[in-house]
């Protein structure tokens, strides 16, 4: 537990001591093996956006890497899958762990802002996403984009990957292509706008002292 992590996340805490009733170690490690995949993963919240990225899919690798940096996470992600096949049981599966991971990690949710939403440019394209990290699983993607490859990676198999983090994590996803043209720059800028809104759905609000719901739990 540390007070820099909180403090550079955003939050100037003046009383620290006051504060860390809420702020403990929000830290997980997930691993699933099917016949078809084998996956570990390490997930600090708090992180620095630090990240070592092995799932035998360079493209998926790149994207995970941007959830890292531009969310302040710590990632740590080991796969092996059928890729020899195709690639889809291996995204889908890591979809499933880091869901998982970012469930595990934020326990009972005491504290968080819950809310998150970002548009992220790059370059022609433009993203917009929005998430409540609710315990209600719901998935939105209006992307509206071909049935083709970045590299040896089929762009469709993003709305797979956040549909399995939407339904294992337990959060309501809407995700938005606003404008683009290259394949590359859409997806990547998809994947900047989740780290920065799931940055700040899972950043911890002094000001919250308990559960942000008035059900009294998420």
């Amino acid at each position: 537990m540390k007070k820099l992590r909180a403090e550079t996340r955003g939050d100037s805490i003046s009383n620290y001591e006051n504060f860390k009733e809420i702020f403990v170690e929000r830290t997980a490690v997930v691993k699933r093996k099917t016949s078809e995949t084998e996956i570990e993963m390490d997930l600090n919240l708090d992180g620095e956006g630090k990240y070592d990225l092995s799932t035998n899919i360079p493209f998926l690798d790149h994207m995970l890497a941007q959830l890292a940096k531009h969310g302040l996470f710590d990632l740590k992600i080991k796969a092996k899958g059928d890729v020899e096949i195709d690639f889809h049981h291996t995204v889908e599966d890591v979809g499933i762990v880091v869901g998982e991971a970012f469930k595990k990690a934020l326990k009972d949710k005491k504290g968080i802002r819950r809310f998150g939403s970002a548009y992220t440019p790059l370059d022609e394209a433009l993203a917009l996403v929005v998430v409540d990290i609710a315990g209600r699983p719901y998935f939105v993607y209006d992307v509206d984009l071909p049935k083709e490859k970045v590299g040896e990676f089929d762009v469709e198999l993003v709305e797979d990957f956040f549909q399995a983090f939407a339904n294992n994590c337990g959060a309501t996803l809407h995700v938005r292509m606003i404008s683009g043209n290259n394949l590359h720059h859409i997806v990547e800028a998809i994947f900047k706008a989740f780290a920065k809104a799931m940055d700040q759905g899972t950043r911890i609000d002094k000001r919250i002292k308990d559960i942000p719901s008035t059900k009294g739990v998420l």
